[in-house]
């Protein structure tokens, strides 16, 4: 749960840091975007390789929160170069690489038992669930951090100044008018008489809160740190249980690896004469294809039928991956530049922690006070939870406070509410932790009646439900002017569309994921040999 707020903390605001620190266009931020991705995913091979044939998963994975750590440290350090950014995303990206699939490999190895065996499914729902409650407090986190140090520096926030001030201090600013107006906005103070000086002290200020947000994910490895050390007693002892089992080893023989190295280098040669994609999205596209011939050509034959069931569903979720990390990239473009800015006293309950929170604890006590088979006892603590947290909505939305205590502690909603892009990325991991037990209630009524999908199919109904969330930010996209017809100016209000679209897509996606991802993890501790369990996560 740390490491993920960590994580998704850095994750809600990296685009938007690489765009407002080095005046990086959509295309080039997205470039480090993704290769910052496809490190991560890259990197899980070694840290498999290396947890699977030392079989030291603990050690493994504690480096792995080391390293992050250090990599955290450098993105908060304000005023480095781009260069050392990226250094410091690859050290994250090469932490997180030992870490993430290892420990979801030794939360398989706690249900090898056969008397836990039938738990394994309920079990990763539960632990996919938990590091997402981390996720859903890492946009607040970022986004609460960057404005508390504008606001410290005289300025308020708007997602497209970052970008006029670089235009104006590069000379290509189409209009002046639109940064003068947006300016006089943001600065607290008053109106502004020095654009120049303006956009340079805003963009440091900008970007240095990001760099302190940066230190919050530190912040949150070191907890998480602590608590690793603590419990890790805890968790199965894989390296002793297989210290002495020699079939338990990862061959590397010549010919397997002669062999993937052959394929990375003719899918990279393929691509990059034939498809023309280029040499660094030719390696990537080879890499995959050098480990499955690897993994293949490795495997022994009582477990290559497996195997080849593990790369299938491998090549099908790659697509899923691809479109669900757009969260970080064009979604969160999307809904800073095409979203609208401003939102009334209901909407604005959805962008603020407390307010948020209130909601979540209405929903959880009206659930508590009508749920089946639950004490009388048990039913009044919700029907107080609900009337609690109504009190607060209550406030928020229309005022209402007669005792006046909470106009002390908090500020009543305005008609116009700012909202940023951050938040956004908030709501998959609320709807994760949402329904959760509710798709797992679905799944075991399902199985009930003999009619629960298997694991494959269930992937595939969540590449079908992954579809329509894209539909639904392809709808609202009807008519939005397009960069190029903008001409580094922001969209008018009249182009931008409500938060619900977004927030739709989310919830729709969502689905898809719980559908997809932790019966996927489920599935891969259940099938993946012995051997190449921390590999195939």
């Amino acid at each position: 749960m740390g490491e993920r707020f960590g994580f998704y903390t850095m994750m809600a605001i990296l685009v938007l840091f690489l765009q407002a620190k080095f005046g990086l266009s959509a295309e080039k931020a997205g470039g480090i975007y993704s290769w910052f991705y496809f490190s991560i995913y890259a990197l899980a091979l070694l840290g498999g390789i290396l947890a699977d044939s030392t079989k030291k998963y603990k050690l493994v994975i504690l480096s792995g929160i080391i390293i992050m750590f250090a990599g955290y440290i450098i993105m908060a350090v304000p005023g480095m170069t781009l260069t050392i950014t990226v250094i410091g995303l690859m050290t994250i990206a090469l932490g997180n690489g030992l870490f993430k699939g290892n420990l979801q490999a030794v939360v398989g190895q706690m249900y090898d038992d056969p008397k836990y065996s039938k738990l394994r499914d309920t079990a990763f729902m539960i632990f996919y669930m938990g590091i997402n409650v981390g996720a859903f407090f890492a946009p607040f986190a970022a986004n609460g951090m960057r404005n508390w140090w504008l606001r410290t520096n005289g300025f308020l926030h708007d997602g497209s100044v970052p970008s006029l001030c670089h235009q104006y201090i590069n000379g290509t600013l189409a209009d002046t008018a639109i940064f003068q107006q947006l300016a006089d906005k943001v600065n607290i103070s008053g109106p502004v008489t020095d654009l120049g000086a303006f956009a340079n002290s805003y963009l440091e200020v900008f970007s240095r809160g990001y760099n302190y947000a940066f230190g919050i994910a530190a912040g949150a490895m070191v907890l998480s740190l602590l608590v690793y050390i603590i419990f890790n007693k805890f968790l199965p002892n894989k390296e002793v249980k297989a210290a002495a089992v020699a079939a338990e080893k990862i061959d590397f023989r010549s010919i397997p690896l002669i062999a993937a190295v052959v394929a990375i280098g003719v899918t990279a040669f393929g691509l990059h004469f034939i498809r023309q994609v280029g040499w660094a999205r030719g390696f990537a596209f080879g890499l995959f294809a050098g480990f499955v011939t690897w993994i293949i050509l490795t495997s022994r034959k009582e477990e290559r039928a497996r195997i080849t069931s593990l790369v299938l569903v491998f090549i099908v979720v790659v697509f899923f991956w691809m479109s669900f990390h757009q969260n970080g990239l064009t979604l969160t473009l999307y809904a800073r530049d095409y979203t609208v800015k401003q939102v009334g006293e209901f909407t604005n309950l959805f962008f603020t922690l407390p307010s948020m929170l209130a909601v979540i604890a209405a929903i959880a006590g009206i659930v508590i006070l009508f749920f089946k088979g639950l004490k009388k006892g048990t039913k009044a603590i919700g029907g107080i939870l609900f009337l609690l947290a109504s009190w607060f909505i209550l406030f928020f939305t229309i005022g209402f406070d007669p005792t006046t205590l909470l106009g002390r502690l908090f500020n009543q909603f305005s008609a116009s509410n700012a909202i940023e892009p951050e938040v956004f990325q908030s709501f998959n991991p609320l709807f994760i932790v949402a329904l959760t037990f509710p798709v797992m209630g679905a799944f075991a009524w399902l199985n009930r009646k003999g009619k629960e999908p298997s694991t494959p199919k269930k992937i595939g109904i969540g590449m079908i439900i992954a579809s329509l969330g894209f539909i639904v930010v392809l709808i609202a996209s009807v008519g939005a002017p397009s960069p190029e017809s903008l001409n580094g100016l922001p969209a008018a209000d009249s182009d931008r569309v409500c938060p619900y679209w977004l927030i739709s897509s989310y919830l729709v996606l969502t689905i898809a994921e719980l559908f997809l991802s932790p019966m996927g993890l489920s599935f891969v501790s259940k099938v993946a040999p012995s051997r190449f369990q921390g590999l195939m996560q």
